[in-house]
């Protein structure tokens, strides 16, 4: 990495700087606030908060994207609460051993990595559930645990990405096939927040060993059984959109919706209805089934 340790103290300075380029940096020296605004593109600043008449405070302005450890003689406002609350990231105080320095910096550098990672993953996870809406619904007023009903499960998806946004809550992914995964949180630890997606891939039996042990549990289950009833609170999020993709695999039931919501304006329910495989009967009982209703 590149450091600039801007520290008025020469031989602390160059010891410093010396030890660090053991260790593969490459660091560069200034006394003053001046030089040191020369300088471009620093992975870390070391900057002291004692230089004598020199307000640091640009420096920190301008690096504001680096890592800034302040280098403090003693703890103070001044040096400490004021620089941090301006941009500056951490302090360590003099005398100090260049070790605890090195750990503070592979800290911030994992932690800026870390950052930059995750929001990476949170932008992919936003374009990819971009599609799906369900902003009429209010994370903060549901309780968990907690079913959702629906015909897609990133719907789902989309709802628990919500839920942690809002709540400031990660969760732990569970496909619902990873059962001893499932089984080992849901005994050990009854504190995580569990999400288990694509319910309906289970046999009867695995699912009610996994319900058993939700009750008071904080998970979310995502299935598309529209059927499934559980002891627990129920979400059931409607696919409004219409049509789907041509390279997604869909269940009966939406394929079903889509014909209807699509068709029922332009045949009558005879034809439509003949079409579809099923009686008239049939057809209105899917009506009321997936709350569609036919224009007069």
């Amino acid at each position: 990495m590149k450091i600039l340790i801007v520290e008025n103290e020469i031989y602390l300075a160059g010891s410093i700087a010396s030890k660090l380029a053991d260790l593969g940096h490459e660091c560069e020296i200034t006394n003053n606030v001046k030089d040191a605004l020369k300088y471009e593109n620093f992975d870390v600043v070391l900057l002291s908060t004692a230089l004598p008449g020199q307000d640091f405070y640009p420096v920190i302005d301008k690096f504001k994207d680096a890592i800034i450890i302040l280098l403090i003689a003693y703890i103070s406002n001044d040096t400490v609460l004021k620089p941090i609350q301006a941009g500056a990231n951490d302090y360590i105080q003099k005398p100090f051993m260049l070790e605890e320095l090195v750990r503070k910096i592979r800290h911030f550098e994992e932690h800026k990595r870390m950052k930059a990672l995750l929001q990476s993953y949170e932008d992919y996870i936003q374009y990819t559930l971009r599609n799906y809406k369900i902003d009429d619904i209010d994370v903060k007023k549901v309780k968990l645990p907690l079913l959702i009903r629906t015909s897609k499960i990133p719907y789902a998806d989309k709802f628990v990405q919500l839920y942690m946004s809002e709540m400031k809550t990660p969760f732990i992914f569970c496909p619902a096939t990873k059962l001893v995964q499932i089984d080992k949180i849901l005994k050990q630890n009854p504190k995580e927040y569990l999400y288990i997606s694509n319910f309906q891939l289970l046999k009867n039996d695995e699912q009610e060993r996994i319900l058993s042990f939700s009750y008071k549990k904080k998970i979310v289950i995502s299935t598309t059984d529209l059927e499934l009833s559980v002891p627990f609170d129920t979400l059931d999020i409607v696919n409004k959109a219409q049509g789907f993709s041509v390279d997604e695999i869909v269940t009966i039931d939406e394929y079903i919706r889509h014909i209807i919501t699509t068709y029922q304006d332009r045949f009558p329910d005879t034809e439509l209805s003949k079409k579809l495989g099923i009686s008239r009967k049939s057809l209105w009982e899917k009506r009321k089934k997936y709350d569609i209703l036919k224009k007069k």
